[in-house]
């Protein structure tokens, strides 16, 4: 790549711009414009690019929704009843807690389709729950949460749809069963250092207490189930049981547990703002950049020198998962999926790899991204909300990275544990 081209000092702005603390979404677009003003194009293209992008998504909508779901879910008791109804059911064996934590984020994940929201709520009272006369370390609440947008609803995933054209009702089912093989590679680890630390059982729940703390955490355990009913049955669309998700979970906390006042939901409606406007902010930049790559046809070419290499599917999935796990140690996940995806997306559908199983393994790196150090954004959140360093948080986190990265391995090299559920309900590919 010529230094001095025009694409080359795209790319230096935007890294120049990111170190000088303008967020990468700001970044993007300045580095952006720099390129249409050096190659002479329609500077206005810029924000036909993001308008079109922008507005013509209609599944774009479902990623407020899901956050406004899950920001509804924490201000009623729903996360407390699920803690109960988890405790009820694993807290029982050594290591309880940590094993309630991974549980409760399966659970949860069928609710949120954020890592982010998952962490903030039912993670940060976790951890408060664990840390308290050291139990555990805040590594062992923070780690289940990258299970948050691999069982669907996924936000990562509608994302995704966007930039492949895949079906998200697809993707959604194809996340099932790696999610839940990354929570029981949680668990097994969980299990083992349990015994070498001494970690503490909970006091066991009696079985005459389980239908009562069933009967209470079940409206909440339905919100899933009617999720997945609505969206699988063809009754709504994902951005229409995106909005019936956000709707039960206010209709859940405000009636049936009563545990939601004006002000609060006006703090949700505020949280849920901001985060998606951030979000927003991100995919628009992305989708001028973008054009970018297209004037510049470096998705083909990319294709052209890697079929150069006669790569087979094998060989491809093994370099993709590795510039994905190094990219997810410094970068976004949201700025992966929407620059660095679409880039190696053609050379993935040329070898015939399957774009719904290429879709979540992609997923699955970025989520193990966030827990990933340097730069990983919920070492950052957990360092804060647990008021831990760094370094404490990072080396107890190692030996779950290294039990993800098998189930990783797993998921990618045995694509039917993706496509498995898609192809039970009708999935060809």
């Amino acid at each position: 790549m010529n230094p001095t081209s025009p694409f080359s000092l795209c790319v230096m702005a935007i890294v120049a711009l990111t170190l000088l603390g303008l967020p990468i979404g700001h970044a993007m677009i300045g580095g952006s414009v720099l390129y249409l003003l050096m190659t002479g194009l329609d500077v206005g293209t810029a924000a036909e690019q993001l308008s079109n992008g922008m507005y013509n998504s209609f599944v774009l909508l479902a990623i407020p929704l899901f956050i406004l779901a899950a920001e509804f879910m924490t201000i009623g008791s729903i996360t407390e009843r699920l803690l109960s109804f988890c405790n009820a059911f694993v807290g029982r064996f050594r290591g309880g807690l940590a094993h309630v934590n991974v549980v409760q984020s399966i659970i949860f994940a069928g609710m949120s389709g954020s890592a982010l929201a998952d962490a903030a709520s039912s993670g940060k009272l976790m951890q408060k729950m664990m840390t308290q006369d050291g139990k555990y370390t805040a590594s062992f609440a923070a780690v289940s949460s990258v299970i948050g947008p691999i069982i669907p609803p996924s936000i990562p995933m509608v994302i995704y749809a966007l930039v492949s054209d895949t079906s998200i009702g697809y993707l959604f089912l194809g996340g099932v069963i790696p999610g839940l093989l990354l929570g029981i590679a949680q668990m097994a680890y969980i299990s083992f250092v349990a015994k070498r630390r001494n970690f503490p059982v909970e006091k066991a729940v009696p079985l005459r207490d389980f239908p009562r703390i069933t009967r209470e955490a079940f409206p909440a355990l339905m919100m899933p189930v009617i999720l997945f009913g609505c969206l699988y049955s063809g009754i709504t669309t994902p951005t229409e049981a995106a909005a019936l998700a956000a709707l039960y979970a206010l209709l859940v906390s405000a009636f049936l547990y009563r545990g939601v006042t004006w002000r609060s939901v006006y703090a949700s409606l505020l949280t849920s703002a901001r985060v998606t406007i951030s979000i927003g902010i991100l995919i628009a930049a992305a989708m001028v950049f973008n054009y970018v790559i297209t004037v510049e046809n470096i998705p083909k070419s990319l294709a052209v020198m890697m079929q150069g290499y006669q790569l087979t599917p094998f060989t491809f999935l093994l370099l993709a998962n590795v510039i994905l796990l190094i990219l997810g140690c410094f970068l976004e996940g949201t700025t992966i999926l929407l620059i660095i995806v679409p880039v190696l997306l053609p050379t993935a559908t040329a070898l015939g790899i399957d774009p719904v199983h290429f879709g979540v393994v992609a997923v699955v790196n970025i989520m193990i991204g966030l827990v990933t150090p340097p730069y990983g954004l919920l070492l950052f959140m957990m360092v804060k909300i647990a008021e831990v360093s760094l370094k404490d948080l990072v080396r107890e986190l190692m030996p779950f990275l290294g039990a993800m990265i098998v189930a990783l391995g797993l998921i990618t090299f045995v694509p039917s544990l993706v496509l498995f559920l898609p192809r039970l309900l009708g999935y060809q590919g």
